[in-house]
């Protein structure tokens, strides 16, 4: 999300069964009326006979019927299951993904239920887990909002978690750790934030869901009304109406589950659906009116097969590509060059690029070292239009994607795909694929808004304050403290040397390795 803009999220990591935080866990669990789920693993470099052993399950607990911020009664907790032993957490878990008075929330969860399945059962808990009920998808929701917003039917085009959080919630959800090594510990703070938000959003996605429905009048009641007593009805009106026979079936299997309880049953209990309810005591209450409507509405079970849990050589990956990594000297081979701006084919020898939209990461570290990085002019362009744009300026067009490479006829030595996911080491990659000279008096010497130079002379604050008006904010807090201001000469953003210039300064320092 937003780095500059954080949710305020309260995070427990369990990395073990003894600690405070798995007892506040198994709190949360027992008393949730929502749950969202998500889970991380290290990506398989090419497709194998085994799932990969998921890391990381991130349970974002709800206790209330809304999410408010700053609330008290939402909680993510980050469950370490590289260092919590399996079989400890098997029941308590699987108790959870299927408690029918508890709503499970995910983005496309399925496959992340498969493999966590996988890992499970290959540390002795078989069969793993086989369902999540009830459950929501996120892509459903999603789907309702924007068919009710245009008023007809959505493309059946899966949009990303990062899409719709921008969408419906405005904020950035950035996706560039997801392809990180969840197997190293420790894990780092940028990992804890990354997957806590990545569960959290999936809440705030629900609230604003949750305010739309109420507002179409999907609840006949008030969710904190109580439903006319069932009592009073007779037995055909029970019969007929599926939400009061639901939960009238939900009542007295509850009752009947306590009563056995009671006579001390050390056994599970199984439902005719093959529906595991544990012998630990459950302290959530009933689901209420409004999520009992939704649940009928839209929600959904997660049911796996016998041929889910069967990995294959040939089965699609899941959601989560895998990252190479970058190691020095490994691309040398793939650029042939020379480059437009090579001294012997009668260029300048300054070195310039094109980042289409795959990589506006990339184009902006760049800029970070003094690189003379352009973004395309369009939010969508043509293929051609990036062909023309990189041709009539002399630059490398820098992409992800493999189909662009088929107009390299058309711009010799001006297409180069980077391999690396991250864009620290698509940097490295890009800087020594094309022996590009960075120095410490180059980094943060170009605008990263646009790609501008600065101004040669700085600006006064005095002067920085006349440049700013009507147009940029610069905070009281900076006026006492002698700074030096730049601005972009083709976008006029200023820049002055704070906290975050020497912040950065440092990380591409050791990026690029320029003390070394």
């Amino acid at each position: 999300m937003d780095p500059q803009n954080p949710m305020p999220l309260k995070t427990h990591l369990v990395s073990s069964t003894d600690s405070p935080e798995f007892t506040h866990l198994t709190s949360f669990l027992t008393r949730s009326t929502i749950i969202a789920l998500d889970a991380e693993w290290k990506p398989l470099r090419s497709h194998h006979h085994t799932y990969p052993t998921v890391s990381l399950l991130q349970l974002a607990c709800q206790l209330g019927h809304e999410l408010a911020a700053g609330d008290d009664s939402v909680v993510v907790f980050l469950l370490d299951l590289a260092s919590v032993p399996l079989p400890s957490i098997w029941v308590l878990l699987r108790d959870a993904f299927v408690n029918p008075d508890v709503l499970k929330l995910g983005f496309r969860f399925k496959q992340d239920l498969v493999y966590l399945s996988s890992t499970f059962s290959s540390q002795g808990c078989d069969p793993g887990f086989d369902r999540v009920e009830p459950y929501l998808d996120i892509t459903s929701i999603y789907q309702h909002l924007q068919q009710k917003q245009h008023g007809k039917k959505t493309s059946k085009e899966t949009k990303s978690l990062a899409t719709i959080c921008k969408e419906l919630l405005s904020i950035s959800l950035s996706k560039e750790l997801q392809c990180s090594d969840w197997s190293c510990r420790p894990l780092t703070e940028e990992q804890k934030t990354y997957a806590a938000m990545d569960a959290h959003c999936l809440l705030e996605i629900f609230n604003v869901f949750r305010v739309k429905v109420i507002k179409e009048g999907i609840s006949v009641h008030s969710p904190f009304e109580p439903h006319p007593p069932i009592v009073n009805l007779g037995l055909k009106q029970v019969l007929e109406e599926l939400d009061i026979c639901n939960k009238v079936v939900r009542m007295k299997f509850r009752e009947a589950v306590d009563m056995v309880r009671a006579t001390d049953v050390s056994n599970d209990i199984t439902t005719a659906e093959g529906t595991a309810i544990m012998t630990q005591h459950r302290n959530t209450q009933p689901m209420d009116e409004f999520l009992l409507k939704v649940v009928s509405k839209y929600g959904e079970n997660i049911l796996l097969g016998e041929s889910d849990k069967k990995a294959k050589a040939t089965k699609r990956k899941g959601k989560r590509r895998s990252s190479v990594g970058y190691k020095q000297g490994q691309y040398l081979d793939d650029w042939k060059g020379p480059a437009p701006w090579d001294l012997t084919v009668g260029g300048d020898g300054l070195p310039k690029f094109l980042c289409d939209v795959m990589v506006e990461g990339l184009a902006k570290h760049l800029r970070c070292v003094g690189i003379d990085a352009a973004s395309p002019y369009s939010k969508k362009p043509e293929s051609r239009e990036l062909i023309d744009h990189a041709n009539r300026e002399k630059r490398v067009l820098l992409t992800r994607d493999a189909k662009l490479l088929r107009y390299e006829y058309l711009i010799k030595n001006q297409i180069y795909r980077v391999k690396s996911l991250l864009k620290n080491e698509q940097l490295l990659e890009v800087i020594e694929t094309f022996q590009l000279k960075v120095s410490e008096d180059q980094l943060m010497s170009r605008c990263t808004r646009c790609n501008g130079r600065f101004i040669q002379k700085p600006l006064t604050t005095e002067e920085a304050v006349e440049a700013a008006k009507g147009f940029q904010r610069i905070p009281n807090c900076l006026f006492d403290k002698n700074l030096q201001f730049w601005q972009c000469m083709d976008c006029n953003q200023l820049y002055w040397e704070g906290t975050q210039y020497h912040n950065a300064v440092q990380k591409f320092i050791d990026v690029c390795k320029l003390n070394e």
